[in-house]
């Protein structure tokens, strides 16, 4: 029985993004039957992981040659990541799967919510000019409650759509000069984030993005997955929101990695296992 103590955030969860490239000469020197028996235990580990409570494993192939496979897991105790991450690793065999790339982060909240007060200041009475107490104020302020919750739960513990299209890319903010995202006050990176958000509700039902925290994590600040039904898509959202000044001025990419969800056996099929 295992004895460790659970790694548990106060609030949503930890994300591994799993890239990995096949040794097809080692895959090769496997007999039909070890290789057939690799494959089944790769599928038991898979189904296993998502049988697990709060946790969830996207499986994709990556569409050029930087990594051949790669699995998304999002579960709450870092711990239980740990281990899955080692098992899928040495799934297939000693050194079959070799990780190329990884990217490990937290679902989180975002500081530039808008909160309730803000909403009911700037919105309901300075924008719609409606008064605390009357029916119309109750119920766009019941609307908007009901909105938010439902954002803050797909932030915190979201159920990502089984779309074709993943991209996954980290990013930070520029620490330099007069482009120090962190010496601007919270009131103007709420309003600059704000028109990041714009751009990105125009996407609504085309794109679903997922930012993951990174601070002290990972070399970069923020993991970011897109999935998407057209890759036209997620190459359209990222060149418009090139132009916004959160971008243009404060933001910096690592790589960028575009794969495809597939079930695990077609998976198979397409890394010529």
């Amino acid at each position: 029985m295992s004895t460790h103590t659970p790694l548990i955030p106060r609030e949503g969860w930890h994300v591994m993004h799993l890239f990995y490239q096949i040794d097809h000469s080692q895959w090769q020197c496997l007999s039909q039957d070890e290789q057939r028996g690799a494959k089944t235990r790769l599928t038991q580990l898979v189904q296993e992981i998502r049988s697990t409570p709060d946790t969830h494993l996207l499986t994709f192939a990556i569409a050029t040659p930087k990594a051949d496979m790669g699995f998304m897991l999002l579960t709450p105790d870092l711990q239980v990541a740990n281990a899955f991450e080692k098992r899928l690793t040495l799934s297939l065999g000693a050194d079959i799967l070799n990780a190329c790339y990884s990217y490990l982060s937290q679902t989180e909240s975002s500081e530039y919510t808008t909160t309730t007060e803000q909403y009911v200041e700037e919105t309901l009475i300075g924008e719609k000019s409606l008064t605390r107490g009357t029916p119309e104020f109750d119920a766009a302020l019941k609307e908007f409650e009901d909105r938010m919750a439902h954002y803050l739960k797909h932030r915190l513990y979201p159920v990502l759509p089984d779309w074709p299209a993943i991209c996954f890319y980290p990013m930070s903010k520029r620490r330099s000069g007069n482009d120090n995202w962190y010496s601007l006050d919270h009131k103007a990176r709420r309003e600059l984030m704000a028109g990041h958000a714009r751009v990105g509700r125009t996407y609504s039902g085309r794109i679903l993005q997922l930012i993951t925290g990174s601070t002290g994590l990972d070399e970069y600040e923020w993991g970011v997955t897109l999935l998407a039904k057209d890759t036209i898509d997620i190459k359209a959202i990222v060149y418009e929101m090139r132009f916004d000044e959160v971008s243009a001025r404060y933001a910096e990419f690592g790589d960028f990695y575009i794969g495809m969800q597939l079930p695990l056996d077609e998976l198979f099929r397409r890394v010529c296992l």
